[in-house]
């Protein structure tokens, strides 16, 4: 499975971005796919997922902020970004779980300035 990300990039601190994540493979033989960052000397942490039962999880820090969404026909998942913070300045990252595998897109920075 490859993923390649897009929509990063310098934003002023409360702008909004989207990021987009386009699988190679039709997306409905995911067990699960997610956001992650990580930021510079910081642990990569889950942003948001969802599972292939539609269930979706997001982080506390994002919450109300950020809504993970995905087109079927595009093989493509998206995370809408609102009210971005200097705190959100990190790599992001797609992850996809296929049975027993995992899978990672290449990341995409995203720099909130205050």
């Amino acid at each position: 499975v490859q993923l390649v990300e897009s929509g990063g990039g310098l934003v002023q601190a409360g702008g909004t971005l989207r990021l987009s994540c386009a699988a190679s493979e039709s997306i409905f033989s995911f067990n699960s796919m997610g956001w992650y960052r990580q930021a510079p000397g910081k642990q990569r942490e889950l942003v948001a997922r969802i599972t292939s039962g539609r269930s979706t999880f997001y982080a506390d820090f994002v919450k109300g902020r950020f809504t993970f969404s995905r087109d079927n026909a595009k093989n493509t998942v998206y995370l809408q970004m609102n009210s971005l913070k200097p705190e959100d300045t990190a790599v992001y990252y797609c992850n996809v779980v296929q049975l027993n595998w995992e899978y990672w897109g290449q990341g995409t920075q995203v720099t909130v300035s205050s």
